[in-house]
């Protein structure tokens, strides 16, 4: 009985109001008032503390504020960490096809037959998987190889002339042909050598449908005509034209120079194209 008397004592103490006053130092004027329990109190706290542990760990998980926190490890370190990670990776996978390639040496030189690396449970399975060619495949086939057959027909003894509209060509610059059109040996235009810095000009009216840098043929530039033609001229030291641009027949669009890696010194290499086939431009243009 006594126990529970003083349990019961203890909440009614929890549950006792009290008054929180604040006064005006100066003028002794009450300022602010509130009833509070010890309950409340205790509520209160609590619930303040845990708020505030809420907002730090929030601010500690999505912040870069936890880098500033001892030990833990900032961004530019765990990206080292993720790159180390890959690095010994890999250089667990070399050591391993090293040990792999040593161990066949060996084998060899002693007379053994080299041993097989193989892994059959990773290999990806092919059976059961149908191969066969439907209806609509065999005449896309078809379509695709005829075409090809005749287009790579018409490249090797020229377009006739009949297959071409009437059209008036512009050279692209004055010069000497050093490299003449070979379709055979994959040449499919011709080299012109002309005074250094020499405009290109364009052949014909058309647009620019390409202009940049390429690994072997330098700077160049392509222009597309009407009837389906295609100009290309490569090894330019400078681009004068833009991507987009329209050009009349004339117009420079580049310098003569020797830029890309397939080049032995300042030339114009210079193709024509009409619907996908080349042209030798020695036929339809006077340099």
């Amino acid at each position: 009985m006594p126990n529970n008397k003083g349990k019961k004592s203890f909440f009614k103490r929890l549950k006792h109001k009290y008054r929180l006053i604040i006064f005006n130092d100066h003028s002794y004027e009450e300022v602010v008032s509130v009833k509070l329990t010890k309950l409340n109190l205790i509520s209160l706290l609590g619930s303040s503390v845990i708020f505030i542990v809420a907002v730090v760990s929030l601010i500690i998980a999505f912040t870069p504020v936890r880098e500033l926190i001892p030990g833990y490890p900032t961004s530019d370190v765990r990206r080292q960490i993720i790159m180390n990670a890959l690095l010994l990776d890999s250089l667990e996978n070399e050591i391993r096809m090293r040990e792999q390639y040593y161990a066949s040496i060996n084998d060899i030189l002693s007379g053994r037959e080299p041993r097989s690396y193989d892994t059959p449970d990773t290999a990806i399975r092919y059976e059961g998987l149908d191969f066969s060619r439907s209806e609509y495949d065999e005449l896309l086939r078809s379509q695709i190889e005829r075409a090809g057959s005749i287009n790579m027909d018409r490249a090797e003894r020229g377009i006739l002339l009949d297959d071409i509209p009437p059209m008036h060509f512009v050279p692209p610059l004055r010069g000497l042909i050093i490299s003449r059109f070979d379709s055979e040996l994959g040449h499919y235009g011709i080299d012109l050598v002309t005074e250094p810095n020499e405009p290109v000009n364009a052949i014909m009216d058309g647009t620019i449908i390409f202009a940049n840098w390429t690994q072997e043929t330098g700077y160049v530039i392509q222009i597309q005509h009407q009837n389906n033609f295609i100009s290309l001229y490569k090894h330019n030291a400078e681009l004068l034209r833009e991507i987009g641009d329209v050009v009349r027949a004339g117009d420079p669009i580049a310098i003569v120079g020797d830029s890309g890696e397939l080049t032995t010194g300042p030339h114009l290499h210079f193709e024509l194209w009409h619907s996908g086939v080349p042209l030798n431009p020695e036929d339809y243009i006077d340099f």
